[in-house]
């Protein structure tokens, strides 16, 4: 049975994105078939965590939100994220709320779903050490930002590499 407790993000192919169905029953494929975000911020004021735009991310903020773990994979762009997955992310900002509170000693947006479990994310592609060190960065900074408890960051050469069975 798929774990609907988890969601996955990815930007690598459609007979992948097939094989992650089965490991899960919320997976995203970043396949940039959707527009995106416009930064109009109606997914915190006027339509909490639901976005203005009517297409296939229009729920992303509530389906990330209510799972505990995200996995991301995605190809590395300079040492962040796909455009795609980052498209992805960026249409999720309603997970949390326009208020502030303090988290790790620091002010940080309100979490609208409460604190989460792990977010792992898997890094494909030519990664130097400079770009590395920019991914452990930002993954600390998303865990804090996002209420993750954990962090998992995962380098591998190629897709090719990733066993889907262990995601």
């Amino acid at each position: 049975m798929a774990d609907v407790s988890r969601i996955i993000i990815h930007d690598v192919d459609e007979a992948f994105h097939e094989q992650l169905k089965t490991l899960s029953g919320n997976v995203v494929w970043a396949d940039g078939k959707y527009a995106p975000c416009q930064g109009c911020f109606e997914c915190w004021t006027k339509n909490p965590a639901t976005c203005s735009m009517k297409d296939s991310l229009h729920e992303m903020c509530r389906v990330a939100g209510q799972a505990d773990d995200i996995v991301i994979i995605t190809a590395n762009c300079y040492g962040g994220y796909s455009a795609p997955v980052k498209n992805i992310l960026d249409r999720s900002i309603g997970t949390s709320t326009p208020m502030s509170t303090y988290r790790a000693g620091e002010m940080h947006h309100t979490l609208r779903y409460g604190k989460k479990g792990m977010i792992k994310v898997i890094v494909y592609g030519d990664i130097n050490d400079n770009e590395k060190a920019t991914w452990e960065l930002m993954i600390e900074r998303n865990r804090i930002n996002h209420g993750y408890q954990s962090k998992e960051l995962v380098f591998v050469n190629s897709v090719s590499d990733l066993e889907v069975s262990k995601l």
